[in-house]
């Protein structure tokens, strides 16, 4: 069963290479017949394991169609991906066909894929779904013998995942043998993932694959020169040691959290770079053209060091590169291991690492997450009912290809394990939602896309919504921008409307490596040009990524293990064994509260390390609910491990201020009267067809789309408050916006372990959020500088013992 064909096993003998175990297990799973789920390490070969059956099958059984789908997260993925397929194609002189289709793919070459498509076709989730809104799918597809699923981990519980699954779906009627293959070298739930990949959720229809284990990897925390840091989150204090490891390595990947953070540590970085080594920056805000141009100089070896984000956390791999650098904390064991795994892409040599914490809280968290990954522990991975926006898309895309039955779209869709409990009630709200819009909506006619005939057949109702949905089609809705041009008309990327409007002609920011003046501005660009001026640096809304709750565990361990502390660094210690001798320190499990005076105002410290999204939002609660109760609040500052709530008189109940129905009074109102669910509905409005961001030949701005969506919330909000649409947004807002689970973890936590302690002054457990008061706003050195001042008399107030 898992024997290969000669001219692959030559070619593996040519190499000196023999075929993994994993390899070949895959093999033999696809001539049973049966899905398959592989797990394995980066450099374990788990590309070619996913490939492989597909070359054995081709060289013995030739075909002039579709073969194999390959599904990747990102463009850039599916680009890397061709480039390594085709060296091993080329070399054994294989007569099969790859190419890639993405948005980035020109017209002509997409219209000549469907009547001619290659053999193996490497796309994105977004552009599959396009493909199936076409009358030819079925033909191009009927054929289809593996559809590969690569960093499965990256869709599986996200709405991509939902539409991946829905097509997924789809395929599987055109086709009832297709084979589903995901890939994935940090699923921490095999099963889970096993039961979302099978058709109809079929668990043992699913065979699980385990690679073998490589090389443990070389992962070090940078202790500085001098002491770790009281506060900031960036890492940026350790460039010239950063530059130091560049010099001592061959190719370095340095990561950063977000893109602002990214544009930041370049600079520190370029500043420091002495011996003038060619580094470079790479985010999803470039250009497409200087993206692709800083991947092509990676992978022909002319760059020493690349500041990177999430833009190539996912399997693009570059044998060069034989460091990663973390800078700041990495949020995630998961996510720390796929960054690692960029380097030394082989199984059997270490991958080296070095973790920079930008504070001491976020050492404790590096140190959590080093530990977590020599335990072999994954952040665990929160599966979710599929959401409807997602499926109304789906419905319209495969209305656009052809007419459909009710009954038979519906046991299609449940058939997609994250739609395998939709009600038919349900699902007939999501079809007559595309018929007329709902209700209130139902005058208009351009919401009416769906006509049902008298046989109850459904059919598209104006063939210019095929059009319409083609060409706003997608999952990931782009916030508001503007792109960022030099005169001439050369596009360096895209900054968000909000960071726009905060600039004015003759203003300078960082961005794309560069130092940029402010030219001028209107509806869709900003212009710029380069400037020597002191730069200020662009600022992305939604980026912040909270520590998993497994990092947080451990770290809540650690408070609670002096033990364990001989670990640290002694200035770490210090502050432990102060934060233990003037306060306490919080149990596993237990909610500590402080409060205590300071310079006039009064302040409560909430421990709850439940991550920096959640804490904003029960900042928001905290404050209306101290209102309500006269105690004069001032405003909150937060971090990923704690909160701190200041106002002009003391809190003397806290159990009073977590009490459980703050989430059903409070947060309601709160949520209702901010932007948080315009935002979201939004996004899901797009998402569902309802309002469209391009007609032929024009896209809407930004600020169009949100001008347009928010007349449309006000009506609903108005005549039909159970319209489908902002149940969606609601979902989306308690979910994703404001990480409700966790702060409901948090609420029900406070009403059992809450240990309150009352305190004359600033504890040492407080410093490292204490001192974010008053520093987001901060762009000139001489307020930066008084900041600075201000916080060592604060840490000197904590750290006196008496």
């Amino acid at each position: 069963m898992d024997a290969l064909p000669q001219v692959l096993e030559d070619w593996f003998a040519a190499r000196g290479w023999a075929p993994r175990s994993h390899q070949r297990a895959m093999l033999a799973a696809a001539r049973r017949g049966d899905h398959a789920l592989l797990v394995a390490p980066t450099g374990a070969g788990k590309t070619l394991a996913g490939f492989l059956p597909t070359l054995a099958d081709l060289i013995d059984r030739p075909t002039d169609r579709l073969h194999t789908l390959y599904v990747s997260p990102l463009k850039a993925l599916a680009v890397d991906v061709r480039r390594n397929l085709l060296t091993p194609i080329e070399e054994m002189a294989l007569p099969i066909r790859v190419e890639t289709r993405t948005g980035d793919t020109p017209s002509d070459r997409k219209a000549r894929q469907r009547v001619k498509p290659p053999h193996i076709l490497l796309t994105t989730p977004e552009s599959l779904s396009l493909l199936l809104s076409y009358p030819d799918a079925a033909l191009m597809f009927a054929d289809l013998q593996t559809v590969i699923v690569d960093e499965v981990h990256a869709f599986a519980t996200q709405k991509r995942g939902d539409l991946l699954s829905l097509s997924m779906a789809r395929l599987q009627t055109i086709n009832p043998a297709l084979r589903r293959v995901a890939l994935s070298a940090t699923v921490a739930d095999v099963d889970a993932y096993r039961a979302w990949l099978a058709p109809d959720g079929d668990i043992d229809t699913v065979a699980g694959v385990l690679g073998e284990a490589g090389a443990e990897p070389n992962v070090t925390i940078l202790i500085p020169e001098g002491r770790v840091p009281w506060s900031g989150h960036s890492g940026k204090y350790a460039a010239n040691q950063v530059m130091a490891e560049i010099a001592a390595h061959q190719t370095t990947l340095v990561f950063c959290n977000t893109r602002g953070l990214a544009e930041l540590i370049f600079q520190e970085l370029w500043s420091a770079n002495d011996a003038n080594l060619p580094i470079a920056i790479h985010h999803g805000s470039l250009s497409i053209e200087a993206r692709r141009k800083v991947e092509s100089a990676m992978a022909d070896g002319k760059l020493r060091a690349l500041v990177a984000t999430a833009s190539l956390d996912l399997g693009v791999d570059w044998g060069n590169v034989d460091c990663v650098i973390q800078m700041g904390a990495p949020k995630g064991s998961s996510r720390l291991l796929q960054r690692i795994g960029r380097a030394n892409h082989r199984l059997d040599q270490a991958s080296e690492a070095i973790l920079i914490p930008g504070n001491r809280f976020e050492y404790l968290e590096a140190r959590a997450a080093l530990d977590a990954v020599e335990a072999g522990e994954r952040d665990a991975d929160d599966f979710r009912v599929g959401s409807l926006d997602v499926l109304a898309q789906h419905i319209m895309g495969l209305a656009c290809a052809g007419p459909f039955h009710e009954a038979a779209m519906l046991a299609e869709i449940q058939s997609a394990t994250p739609y395998s409990a939709l009600t038919p009630d349900a699902f007939a709200s999501v079809l007559h939602f595309i018929e007329g819009g709902g209700y209130a909506l139902r005058a208009y006619d351009r919401f009416k896309r769906l006509a049902q005939d008298a046989d109850g057949t459904w059919r598209v109702a104006h063939p210019r919504f095929i059009q319409q949905h083609r060409l706003n089609a997608g999952i990931i809705v782009d916030q508001p921008a503007l792109a960022v041009r030099f005169a001439n008309g050369r596009k360096l990327g895209t900054v968000e409307e909000g960071f726009a409007a905060q600039l004015t002609p003759g203003d300078s920011f960082f961005f794309s490596g560069m130092a940029l003046e402010v030219v001028k501005m209107d509806t869709t660009d900003l212009v710029v040009r380069a400037t020597s001026k002191q730069a200020r640096i662009p600022s992305w809304g939604g980026s912040r990524m909270a520590m998993s709750t497994r990092l947080a565990d451990r770290v809540r361990a650690f408070l609670a293990s002096p033990d364990q502390w001989h670990r640290f660094p002694s200035d770490v210690r210090e502050w432990l064994d102060m934060q233990q001798l003037r306060s306490v320190l919080p149990q596993p499990g237990q909610l500590l509260i402080e409060t205590f005076p300071h310079e006039g105002r009064h302040y409560l410290l909430c421990y709850s390390f439940e991550g920096w999204n959640a804490h904003q939002s029960l900042g928001m609660l905290l404050t209306r609910r101290m209102e309500s109760q006269s105690l004069l609040p001032l405003g909150f500052v937060a971090n990923d491990y704690a909160l701190a709530v200041y106002g002009l008189k003391p809190v003397t109940d806290p159990h009073s201020l977590f009490s459980a129905d703050i989430l059903d009074h409070e947060f309601v109102d709160w949520v209702e009267q901010s932007s948080l669910l315009k935002r979201a509905f939004r996004d899901v409005a797009v998402i569902s067809g309802l309002i469209e961001r391009q007609h032929p030949g024009k896209r809407k701005t930004g600020r169009q789309v949100t001008f347009s969506t928010d007349l449309i919330y006000d009506v609903l909000r108005k005549y039909q408050p159970d319209h489908l649409l902002i149940k969606a947004a609601w979902a989306d807002a308690r979910a994703r916006m404001t990480d409700v689970g966790r702060l409901g973890d948090l609420i029900d936590r406070a009403a059992t372990t809450m240990l309150h302690v009352t305190l004359d002054r600033v504890s040492p457990l407080a410093v490292p959020v204490l001192i974010l008061i008053g520093r987001e706003q901060v762009a000139q050195s001489a307020a930066e500088d008084a900041l600075l001042i201000e916080a060592e008399a604060l840490v000197a107030q904590a750290m006196r013992p008496d």
